[in-house]
C-alpha cells in the first residue's frame, strides 16, 4: 500500500476539505509525515508536517491557522483538515513519509500518487 491519498475535489473559496492518507502499517509509527503540494507553474512546497514521536506539528505560513494535520495510528491514517480555502490553494496534494521533521519536499522519500484540490 505505502501511501494512498483521497478526499480531494473542487470547493468554493472559504470552504473546507479533508484529505486522507492511508498508510502501510509500518509507516506512521516510524516516520515523519507531511503533506506536500504543487500548484500549477510553481514548485512543490511543504504544507504541514507531523512528528511521529513528540506529536509536534509545523505549517507553512500561508496555511497557519487554517489547516490542521492529525494521525490516527489505529487506522494507519494521516489527515489534512483544510478550512477557509483560498483559490491559491489549488494544487495537487501528496502525502509523504520520511526520516526528517521538515517542510522540505526533497527530505521525503515515500510519496503517494497525490490528489487534486481545486478552489474556485
Amino acid at each position: 500500500v505505502q501511501l494512498v491519498e483521497s478526499g480531494g475535489g473542487s470547493v468554493e473559496a472559504g470552504g473546507s476539505l479533508k484529505l486522507t492518507c492511508s498508510a502501510s502499517s509500518y509507516i506512521l509509527p516510524t516516520c515523519e509525515m507531511a503533506w506536500i503540494r504543487q500548484a500549477p507553474g510553481k514548485e512543490r512546497e511543504g504544507v504541514a508536517v507531523s512528528s511521529y514521536a513528540e506529536g509536534r506539528t509545523m505549517y507553512v505560513a500561508s496555511v497557519e491557522g487554517r489547516f490542521t494535520v492529525s494521525r490516527d495510528r489505529g487506522k494507519n491514517t494521516f489527515y489534512l483538515h483544510m478550512h477557509s480555502l483560498r483559490p491559491e490553494g489549488t494544487a495537487k496534494y501528496w502525502c509523504a513519509a520520511g526520516p526528517y521533521y521538515s517542510l522540505t519536499p526533497s527530505h521525503y522519500g515515500i510519496y503517494g500518487a497525490g490528489t487534486q484540490v481545486t478552489v474556485s
